[in-house]
């Protein structure tokens, strides 16, 4: 690992990390992705299943991180900055100061995640925490993978991968399509698709039985699932107070897949 000094903002080398708040709402087309923090970055280094490209750290975070940094391909440069030149090239105040920069390569096709025990299946899920917190979830409780519709934001947006824990960048998952492709190809796969509904009709979770390939269907919040998506899976709800109908969606799925997760291991 060798630092690179950077003094000025207007380096060339530093332009994937100019105005990143604005570049992550308006959405990449060069198929690169921004990591911030100290913990991603370190998964991002050993774990992550996408291409490093570069890394930029405040010149205070050289020291800290020099064990993580020489994990990092000799190929990777790590630009160093003072945290004012850092600043003002991000557009606002990196206070973690660091950042690193990844190539996404070819997206993983719907065969390629379909194939788990456990899946995660995310519908208009619009809201990059919830993705993230879903993500994080996901991991926890040892889902394969995780599929996510056309509607559904990026899991490689900056704050959805700070949420997920890093988890985004380790943890398959394949994004496009429609709820209705994804339903299909579940049950092709042999799975049995839970869609969560606060539906009084639906089955307590506590009530269902595990076995086989199981996947868990999570709608956007407010809405929730269509009913098309709901008719062609499992309809499954979670208890709770007569005078509240739900929980956020990624505490909904949460307990799902904690429910999953706890019938397997008495297996």
């Amino acid at each position: 690992m060798r630092p690179v000094a950077v003094t000025q903002a207007s380096d060339p080398r530093l332009a994937p990390y100019i105005s990143i708040r604005e570049r992550d709402l308006t959405g990449r087309e060069d198929g690169r992705f921004i990591v911030e923090g100290k913990v991603t970055l370190g998964i991002l280094a050993e774990r992550s299943r996408f291409a490093i490209e570069s890394v930029f750290i405040g010149e205070s975070r050289l020291e800290p991180l020099r064990s993580t940094l020489e994990k990092l391909p000799e190929n990777v440069p790590v630009y160093v900055a003072p945290q004012t030149v850092m600043d003002k090239v991000a557009g606002f105040p990196i206070h973690r100061g660091v950042l690193a920069c990844a190539r996404k390569g070819s997206p993983l096709g719907l065969e390629e995640v379909t194939g788990a025990e456990t899946l995660l299946v995310l519908n208009g899920i619009s809201n990059h925490d919830n993705v993230g917190a879903a993500f994080r979830n996901a991991a926890a409780f040892g889902v394969g993978g995780v599929l996510l519709d056309q509607q559904s934001c990026d899991p490689l947006y900056r704050k959805s991968i700070r949420v997920s824990a890093g988890s985004a960048l380790w943890l398959p998952f394949h994004h496009g399509g429609t709820g209705a492709d994804h339903n299909a190809a579940l049950k092709d796969a042999g799975y049995q698709v839970w869609a969560m509904t606060p539906r009084a009709d639906a089955t307590p979770i506590s009530q269902m039985p595990v076995s086989g390939r199981v996947a868990v269907l999570l709608g956007a919040e407010g809405p929730g699932l269509p009913d098309t998506l709901i008719g062609g899976a499992k309809p499954v709800r979670i208890p709770m107070a007569p005078d509240f109908d739900s929980v956020n969606v990624a505490t909904a799925g949460a307990l799902a897949l904690s429910r999953i997760f706890e019938a397997r291991q008495q297996v």
